[in-house]
């Protein structure tokens, strides 16, 4: 089998803390981007700082772990499975507390996962990512790890451009290119899509 696959990067690697107010004063004092800090719907609070120039961010927590963004997540468990490491069935986050088996119904990016563990039991989670939160790429520095994460993300703005066109008339879009370019750097920027 090749090294070639499914991308998998480190994105987060989650940081146990006995106080989380004062862990995010400390991480602030260090000039560190505040990306996330919200509650989630069981109650816990998601709270997420990137190091200046860094691609991987810290959650505080009172736990620890690593999670893994990949762009499909079946794909990428299947390719993790093939080379014989068990991995948990793809499952997200219900209405409530605990895990619903299955990828997000929705297929919303950051919520369909899969853990796996190594033999020294040190914890991966696997995220599915296909759009960014607000804040958390540049604009200016749209990258693309392989031609697979760059050709999934041409497939989702051609799909969104299907749309485009069936909504003004069905005619051909001269300008494509742009609008392709346009999705695909605002899909990763987490901002606003074109519509």
């Amino acid at each position: 089998m090749t090294n070639a696959g499914a991308d998998m990067r480190l994105e987060v690697a989650v940081i146990p803390v006995s106080d989380i107010d004062r862990a995010m004063r400390f991480y602030d004092s260090l000039g560190w981007r505040l990306d996330a800090d919200f509650v989630r719907k069981d109650g816990s609070r998601a709270v997420q700082f990137t190091p200046p120039g860094s691609p991987c961010s810290i959650h505080l927590g009172r736990a620890t772990g690593l999670f893994l963004i990949v762009s499909d997540i079946e794909a990428a468990r299947a390719e993790l499975t093939e080379r014989g490491v068990e991995v948990s069935e793809v499952f997200h986050s219900g209405d409530g507390p605990g895990r619903v088996q299955g990828a997000d119904p929705e297929r919303r990016s950051y919520a369909s996962f899969a853990s796996f563990s190594d033999p020294d039991t040190n914890s991966w989670l696997l995220q599915e990512v296909t759009a960014r939160l607000p804040g958390r790429v540049d604009t200016d520095n749209t990258t693309f790890n392989s031609s697979a994460e760059l050709a999934s993300a041409l497939r989702r703005a051609a799909a969104a451009h299907g749309e485009h066109e069936k909504r003004t008339g069905g005619q051909h879009d001269e300008n494509w290119p742009d609008w392709y370019a346009e999705y695909i750097v605002r899909e990763q920027a987490g901002e606003q899509l074109p519509a």
